[in-house]
């Protein structure tokens, strides 16, 4: 089980290592540029994402952006005097925190969420997409295995 100072330094690593990623990228590419890492396969596209999740509904209102972000907010916050009962609940909360803050900070600072991970049969994402699909699957997984029981309240 992860202490809820762990949990939080946990999701700044994410949140920096996403930032650290996306500011070389943001140096080195210009918009729209891509590099072959793994030809056909891997490359590193330079996307402006204006929309959601992968690139998705492009346009929508920011206020959207701050609604999901304030619902985690309160999840987290909800959850913080209960205790994980799982390391695996717990690094999935982190994930999908760290993430979801890696994305909310270029949607603050830029209007819209730097991305670049190109795998030719996906919308071009980063770091924090993954981090938080991968922390959902690991909560997921929790729920399952324990029937849904009361291992994260949302």
């Amino acid at each position: 089980m992860l202490s809820w100072p762990a949990l939080l330094a946990a999701a700044a690593v994410v949140t920096g290592a996403d930032q650290w990623i996306k500011a070389l990228v943001t140096r080195a590419m210009p918009p729209g540029s891509s590099v072959p890492v793994i030809d056909g396969i891997l490359s590193l596209t330079h996307v402006q994402n204006h929309g959601v999740a992968f690139g998705l509904m492009a346009g929508i209102p920011p206020i959207v952006t701050m609604l999901a972000a304030l619902t985690l907010v309160v999840l987290l916050a909800y959850n913080k005097g209960r205790q994980l009962r799982s390391r695996m609940s717990a690094v999935g909360l982190a994930l999908m925190a760290g993430g979801a803050v890696g994305n909310l900070l270029d949607r603050i600072r830029y209007g819209f969420v730097v991305d670049y991970i190109d795998v030719h049969v996906w919308p071009v994402f980063n770091l924090a997409d993954a981090a938080i699909v991968a922390g959902a699957g690991l909560v997921v997984l929790v729920l399952m295995r324990s029937g849904g029981g009361s291992e994260v309240k949302a």
